[in-house]
C-alpha cells in the first residue's frame, strides 16, 4: 500500500492528488525536494540546506507555509466529517466572557512557555553545538510528527491508527532495504526482511533480546518442540521421521538431538521448522500454536525448561564491555559477558574468540553476539565481518548464536554505501568526486574502507537496532528494529482481546514488547525517509557532508597543540602515521615521536590553514595516497564522534603525569562548555562539548594505552575524556569551525593556568602540628590537597634552638590539653628545605592562641 501525503514544499501551495503527491515525493527521493531546478554548483549542499529550519531560522517561511497547510487540512477534516451535524461551539459561546478569559489565559501561557523554552533550551540547531547526538530535526520529520500529533493515533492496533500503521510498516521496509535486507517476496534465494518502529533504541535492544529468551523464542523453541515429540506427546507421530540439520551440517532424527545440539540450531533451521511441519506433515499453524501453548516457554516458564533439560549454566550475551547501558537492562547483568575493547574502543575479536572457545569447551550456550555499529561514546564500529566469520568457525564445531547489530547510532550511515559497492574493491579507497565550488562549498566525504565493509555486512546480521531519532534527524521517540528474516517477529507475537477482534486485520502492535505508542513517530520517520531518500543522494549526501565536518574538527583535535602550547590534546583514535609506527617492531620512541609530529605538521599545513575549496584544489595536483581528503578520512572515529583528552604542561615544559589532575583540567573545560545545572544560561555558552569516563574495569587496555599517550601514570583510576558529536553540515562554511576551535583554545589556556597554580610547588606559609618533646620534636604537616605546595602528607623530625625547645616543653607541661603549632614566619619551599636538611624561622602557637 502506498501512502498519499502532502509534499514537503516551498510556499507554492497546490492541492495534491495521489498521483502528483507520489511524483513529488519520488522527486524528493531522487534528491530534488523542490519543483524548481536547483543551482548547478554544489546541488548536494543546497538540497541539504533545504531540509532544516536553519541555524538562524533561514527557512522559517517555508516551514510556516507547510504548518499552515497542515492546520488547514486538519480544519477541513473536521468540517467534512458529517457536516450536517452542524456547529457544537457556537459563535455566542465564543463571544462569552468566560470563553475569552480562558482563551486569553491559554494564549498567555503558551507565549510564556514558548519564551521560557527559547531562553532555556540547549541550542541543538546551532553549528556551535557539538556535544551530544542532538541537532536540528529535519523539516519533513517535524512536519510529519506535527501533522500526526493533531490526530494522536495509537499504533498498537489498526483500529486506532489505520494510516499510521501502514506508515510504520513502510518505514520498516525503508530501513530494511537501506540495510541491504531483501524486501521482495518474489526473491526466493533470500529471506524477506521486516522492521518496525519502537519508542527508542533501548526498547529495540530489549525486543531483540526477547526474540531469544521470551515466549516461543529462538533458543528454547527446539527444546519445547522436542518435549512435544516424546512418547504420547501431541507431535510424537513425527518422531521417527522428522530429520533436522545440526549446526555442523549433519542430518539426523530430531528426537535423537542432544540438549547441546538443540540449543545450537542455526537461526534459519529453527525458523523453517513450522513451515516444514506444515508441508511434510500437514500440521496447521493453529494446531502447532496449541502445542506451544502447552509446551512452550511462555506457558511452562524458563525455569521449568531449564530444569527439564538440566541447563545449569546461564546462557550468555556477548558484546563489548563499553556497551550502551540498555544491554544489561535487557539481558540481565548475569547473562551479559563483556568483551574487552581494543585500543580504539572496538570489540577485540581475539578476546571474543577466547570467550567463545571457553563457552564451547564448557558447553555453555550463547544467545547472541552483538556488534555495536557506532558506539555512543566513541563512534566505534565493531568488526561485524569478523563476528560473522567467527560464527561460521564455531558453527562448524557445534556452537551457534544469533548475530545482532546495535546500529542505533550507525544505522542511517548505511545510506552512504554506494549502490555499486563491492567489498575489497580497490576503488573503495578513492575519495568521492566533488562537483561543487565556491565559498559555501561543503565537500562530500566517505567512510573509511573498513567501516564501509562492516556496514555493508549489516545485510547478514540476523537483527538490527536503529534509532531514527539519532542520525535520522527525527523527533524523539523513534527507534527501530529490523529482522533479516521476517519470521523472527513471530517469536514474540502475543494477542489480546483488547487490541484485536476476531477477523480484524492483523495489527503491528502484536509484534513487539510495547503496548500503546505514538503513530506520530512512525509517520515522522516514514515522511522524512521518503522526502530525504535512503541512499547516497539523500541521507547519504547529508551524512557525507557531516562526515567531512567532523573530520575537519578531528584534524584540529589532532594537531592544534604544538610543542610550545601549555597543553596537549590527544584523540582516542590514532593518527595513520601513529598506527603504522606502532605496527613496526623497529620503531623507537624517538622515531615514533618524529613521525607523529611530521604528520601533525602535514595536517596543519594541508588542512587546518585551508578552506574547503583550497583543500579540493590542492588535492587535484596530488596522487591518491597524498590527498588531504584521504588523510581527513583516516582521522577521528569510525562514525562522527570524537573522543579526546587534554593534559597540561608545567611552566618548565614537563607534562603532568597525575591522572586526577588531568581529569581536573578536562572537567573544568567541559563545565565551561556545557550546561551542568538549571541555573546555567544555555544562550551564553559559545561552544558546546560533553564528556565521558573511561573506567579501568570496562576499558582496560584501551584506557591504559590512552593514558600512556597522554603522558599519564599507568594506574587504575578512571580517565575523564572529552567528547563531541557533530550532526550538522554547516560549520565548515566560511571556516566557521575555526571560530569554535579558538573558543575552545581560549578556555583550555585559562583552565591550564588554574591547574598550574594548584599544582606547581611554590614558596608558601606552612603550619605543622608539634608532637613529642621529651627527646625529639616531630612535625606533622597540615595538608591542603587542592594546592600542590600544601599537598604533602609527612611527618618530619626537627631540631629547635635550646631556648625555643625549653619554652615549648614548659608550655606543654602547663597546658597538656593544648595543641601546639609551628608555623613558618616567611614563605618557604618546604620540599627543597626538607630535602636539603635546611632550616627556617618559625613561631609556636596554640590552638586557642
Amino acid at each position: 500500500m502506498w501512502l498519499t501525503t502532502v509534499t514537503y514544499k516551498r510556499p507554492l501551495v497546490f492541492r495534491m492528488t495521489k498521483e502528483n503527491a507520489k511524483n513529488a515525493i519520488d522527486g524528493a527521493v531522487n534528491g530534488n525536494i523542490y519543483t524548481n531546478k536547483p543551482p548547478e554548483d554544489d546541488e548536494s549542499h543546497q538540497m541539504i540546506s533545504s531540509l532544516f529550519l536553519g541555524p538562524h531560522a533561514e527557512n522559517y517561511e517555508y516551514f510556516k507555509s507547510n504548518v499552515i497547510t497542515i492546520l488547514e487540512a486538519t480544519r477541513d477534516a473536521r468540517l467534512n466529517y458529517f457536516p450536517e451535524d452542524g456547529r457544537f461551539v457556537s459563535e455566542k459561546v465564543q463571544a462569552s466572557k468566560k470563553f475569552g478569559e480562558t482563551t486569553d489565559k491559554i494564549g498567555n501561557a503558551v507565549k510564556k512557555a514558548a519564551e521560557l523554552l527559547s531562553k532555556h533550551s540547549v541550542p541543538w540547531w546551532s553549528p556551535r553545538y557539538a556535544a551530544h547526538m542532538c541537532m536540528d530535526m529535519s523539516m519533513p520529520a517535524l512536519l510529519g510528527y506535527f501533522m500526526t500529533m493533531l490526530y494522536n493515533p495509537n499504533n498498537v492496533s489498526i483500529e486506532a491508527s489505520p494510516l499510521t500503521m501502514v506508515a510504520e510498516i513502510e518505514a520498516g521496509q525503508q530501513l530494511s532495504e537501506m540495510f541491504g535486507y531483501n524486501i521482495n517476496p518474489e526473491v526466493k534465494d533470500a529471506p524477506v526482511g521486516w522492521g518496525h518502529i519502537t519508542c527508542g533504541g533501548t526498547v529495540a535492544n530489549l525486543e531483540s533480546v526477547c526474540v531469544t529468551i521470551s515466549a516461543r523464542n529462538l533458543k528454547f523453541y527446539p527444546l519445547a518442540l522436542r518435549s512435544a515429540t516424546k512418547d504420547f506427546g501431541p507431535l510424537s507421530f513425527i518422531a521417527e521421521t522428522f530429520v533436522v540439520e545440526t549446526c555442523k551440517g549433519t542430518k539426523k532424527l530430531f528426537k535423537d538431538f542432544s540438549k547441546w545440539e538443540l540449543l545450537n540450531l542455526k537461526v534459519t533451521t529453527v525458523l523453517e521448522i513450522p513451515d516444514r511441519l506444515s508441508v511434510e506433515y500437514g500440521i496447521s499453524s493453529t494446531f502447532l500454536q496449541n502445542v506451544m501453548k502447552e509446551y512452550g516457554i511462555q506457558s511452562v516458564g524458563l525455569g521449568t525448561l531449564e530444569r527439564q533439560y538440566d541447563i545449569e549454566k546461564p546462557i550468555q550475551y556477548m558484546l563489548a564491555s563499553t556497551r550502551h547501558y540498555s544491554w544489561p537492562k535487557s539481558g540481565g547483568s548475569d547473562n551479559v559477558v563483556g568483551i574487552a575493547p581494543d585500543i580504539e574502543a572496538r570489540l577485540d575479536l581475539e578476546d571474543l574468540d577466547k570467550h567463545l572457545q571457553a563457552s564451547l569447551e564448557r558447553q555453555q550456550a550463547v544467545y547472541t553476539v552483538v556488534a555495536i555499529i557506532g558506539s555512543t561514546e566513541e563512534g566505534a564500529v565493531d568488526s561485524l565481518r569478523g563476528i560473522l566469520t567467527l560464527r561460521e568457525k564455531y558453527q562448524a564445531q557445534g556452537l551457534s548464536f544469533v548475530v545482532h547489530a546495535d546500529a542505533a547510532w550507525g544505522g542511517y550511515f548505511a545510506s552512504m554505501i554506494p549502490k555499486d559497492f563491492k567489498p575489497g574493491d580497490p576503488k573503495n579507497a578513492e575519495p568521492p568526486a566533488q562537483t561543487g565550488r565556491g565559498d559555501g562549498f561543503v565537500p562530500d566525504a566517505s567512510l573509511r574502507v573498513e567501516t564501509q565493509e562492516d556496514i555493508y555486512a549489516l545485510r547478514y546480521a540476523d537483527s538490527i537496532t536503529v534509532d531514527p531519532h539519532k542520525a535520522g534527524y527525527i523527533p524523539y521517540p523513534a527507534g527501530g528494529l529490523c529482522y533479516r528474516d521476517e519470521r523472527m517477529r513471530f517469536l514474540i507475537t502475543w494477542t489480546s482481546p483488547y487490541i484485536s477482534r476476531a477477523g480484524a486485520t492483523e495489527s503491528i502492535g502484536i509484534y513487539g514488547v510495547e503496548g500503546s505508542k505514538p503513530g506520530a513517530s512512525a509517520m515522522s520517520t516514514w515522511l522524512a525517509n521518503r522526502c530525504i531518500g535512503m541512499g547516497p543522494e539523500g541521507y547519504g549526501a547529508l551524512l557525507g557532508e557531516v562526515c567531512f565536518t567532523i573530520s575537519r574538527l578531528s584534524a584540529h583535535w589532532a594537531a592544534m597543540a604544538t610543542k610550545d602550547s601549555s597543553y596537549i590534546c590527544v584523540p582516542l583514535n590514532l593518527l595513520p602515521a601513529e598506527r603504522k609506527a606502532m605496527e613496526d617492531p623497529n620503531t623507537t620512541p624517538e622515531t615514533y615521536e618524529k613521525v607523529v609530529e611530521q604528520e601533525k605538521q602535514k595536517i596543519r599545513e594541508r588542512i587546518l590553514n585551508k578552506s574547503n575549496q583550497e583543500i579540493i584544489d590542492d588535492d587535484a595536483q596530488r596522487p591518491t595516497e597524498e590527498k588531504a581528503m584521504v588523510l581527513l578520512r583516516a582521522l577521528g572515529s569510525d562514525l562522527n564522534i570524537n573522543a579526546f583528552a587534554l593534559n597540561f604542561r608545567y611552566s618548565d615544559g614537563t607534562i603532568n603525569d597525575d591522572v586526577e589532575e588531568a581529569n581536573y583540567l578536562n572537567r573544568r573545560v567541559v563545565e565551561a562548555l556545557s550546561v551542568d545545572s538549571p541555573e546555567d544560561d544555555p544562550t551564553k555558552i559559545p561552544f558546546y562539548l560533553t564528556s565521558t569516563e573511561f573506567e579501568h574495569e570496562l576499558y582496560g587496555r584501551c584506557a591504559k594505552h590512552f593514558k600512556k599517550r597522554l603522558g599519564l601514570a599507568q594506574d587504575e583510576l578512571s580517565l575523564m575524556v572529552l567528547r563531541n558529536v557533530l550532526m550538522t553540515p554547516f560549520p565548515t562554511e566560511g571556516n566557521f569551525i575555526d571560530k569554535m576551535v579558538q573558543i575552545f583554545k581560549d578556555v583550555i589556556e585559562k583552565e591550564v593556568e588554574v591547574c598550574r597554580k594548584r599544582n606547581e610547588t611554590k614558596e608558601n606559609h606552612h603550619s605543622f602540628i608539634m608532637q613529642g618533646g621529651s627527646d625529639r620534636i616531630y612535625l606533622v604537616n597540615r595538608s591542603m590537597f587542592y594546592l600542590a605546595s600544601r599537598r604533602r602528607q609527612l611527618i618530619a623530625s626537627a631540631e629547635l634552638d635550646e631556648k625555643a625547645l625549653s619554652t615549648f616543653r614548659d608550655a606543654k607541661k602547663e597546658y597538656p590539653d593544648e595543641i601546639f603549632f609551628l608555623s613558618t614566619q616567611n614563605k618557604e619551599d618546604i620540599s627543597a628545605t626538607m630535602l636539603s636538611d635546611g632550616a627556617f624561622e618559625a613561631v609556636i602557637t596554640t590552638k586557642s592562641g
